[in-house]
């Protein structure tokens, strides 16, 4: 019966302790084992292998989207399972040292209608110890529903600010997002100016990811409201146009592109090491040769050159190896799928589509295109 208790008591410690790091601090927490960390492990991977089955891709991107918001509503019943558990060992451990045939199932009954506070009175504390364990179990149980109320709020404004950047891309780099796209729409007079003070919104972006992503993990198994967007590859398609700027130009963008470039590889590192996504070095280029010189042709008839040479392609290369490898690994765990640098063919913007267009008819205007570049006048 002294390990009932001791056993309760632990579990309650550990529990209320896990929601104290999950919910209340704001850092991230380095110990190897967690509940919460487990929780997240065991449910994630069936998940995702379901998803991979699942062959229409709006389904399969349905089907993950439903995880993020779900998993919190089972981490909440599970914390409060183990807190009903603990409680209801201690007071097993009471009764059967008191009581002769003392069953584990009232004592749960008990412990559930207090923590809930029911309040059914069919099976009542009999002692001081009993009625002391109710009345904590019943406060804490006010406790954890403050706690849930005051979670989810900080969630979904976490989720929303950081989908707020990701729409507004859409029309700046396309759908997907992509590096090339980006330069492009910003190729022409002023368009560098604009280009600069988007990175630096960028860089803030970033910090803000990092700083509420490692907070919240759970936070990053939140979809994007469109198929072809992620807050992963927009990532990679900041990172890939700040790339691509250090390496290749020397203007007022280039510093503001290492600027950016730093806090977003900060983020992508970080990230993948929370979710334990070991970078690897077999991994699909996303930039050959020959893409690389599509792409500089195509932001040359832009009207934005840049260098082609054995250095400049050599720092690409090295810049892309500081990034790329935690980005695809982040990418693989999170089953999001990374934007090329340059899209194999032309692909509608989300802003020129409509659901009215795909299912009765009403198709865009001729000619709409995206938004006026910079550079036209």
């Amino acid at each position: 019966m002294i390990l009932s208790a001791v056993a309760g008591l632990l579990l309650i410690i550990a529990t209320l302790w896990e929601a104290f790091e999950s919910i209340i601090l704001p850092r991230r927490v380095t110990r190897r084992f967690r509940f919460t960390r487990l929780f997240f492990r065991t449910s994630w991977f069936p998940w995702r292998a379901v998803a991979r089955r699942i062959s229409s891709p709006r389904r399969r991107e349905g089907f993950l989207s439903v995880y993020g918001p779900l998993s919190i509503l089972f981490l909440f019943g599970l914390w409060a399972a183990l807190l009903i558990v603990g409680f209801a060992l201690i007071l097993y451990a009471r009764r059967g040292g008191h009581h002769a045939g003392a069953l584990l199932q009232p004592c749960l009954y008990l412990s559930g209608s207090t923590f809930f506070t029911l309040g059914m009175g069919d099976v009542t504390p009999q002692s001081p110890l009993e009625r002391f364990l109710a009345v904590t179990e019943s406060g804490l149980g006010f406790g954890f529903l403050a706690l849930v109320l005051s979670y989810l709020p900080v969630i979904y404004q976490a989720f929303s600010r950081r989908e707020v950047s990701i729409v507004l891309l859409d029309a700046r780099a396309g759908s997907p997002p992509t590096a090339a796209e980006l330069l492009r729409r910003h190729a022409g007079p002023h368009g560098l100016e604009e280009l600069q003070k988007l990175l630096h919104e960028w860089e803030r972006w970033s910090a803000e990811i990092l700083e509420s992503h490692v907070s919240y993990p759970v936070v990053s198994y939140f979809r994007s409201q469109h198929n072809n967007e992620s807050w992963v590859g927009a990532l990679a398609a900041i990172l890939d146009t700040s790339a691509l700027l250090i390496s290749n130009a020397e203007d007022a963008c280039s510093r503001q592109a290492r600027l950016t470039f730093a806090i977003s590889r900060h983020t992508v590192v970080d990230l993948a090491q929370i979710f334990s996504a070991a970078p690897t070095a077999k991994m699909p280029d996303r930039l050959p040769p020959g893409e690389l010189a599509r792409l500089r042709t195509m932001l040359e008839q832009s009207g934005l050159k840049l260098r082609d040479t054995a250095e400049s392609n050599k720092k690409l290369a090295h810049l892309r190896e500081m990034y790329e490898p935690y980005l695809q690994a982040l990418a693989t765990f999170l089953y999001m799928e990374l934007p090329p640098w340059i899209l194999a063919k032309e692909i509608t913007d989300n802003w020129k589509t409509s659901a009215w267009g795909r299912v009765a008819g009403f198709a865009s205007p001729a000619g709409a295109d995206a938004p006026p570049d910079d550079h036209s006048d």
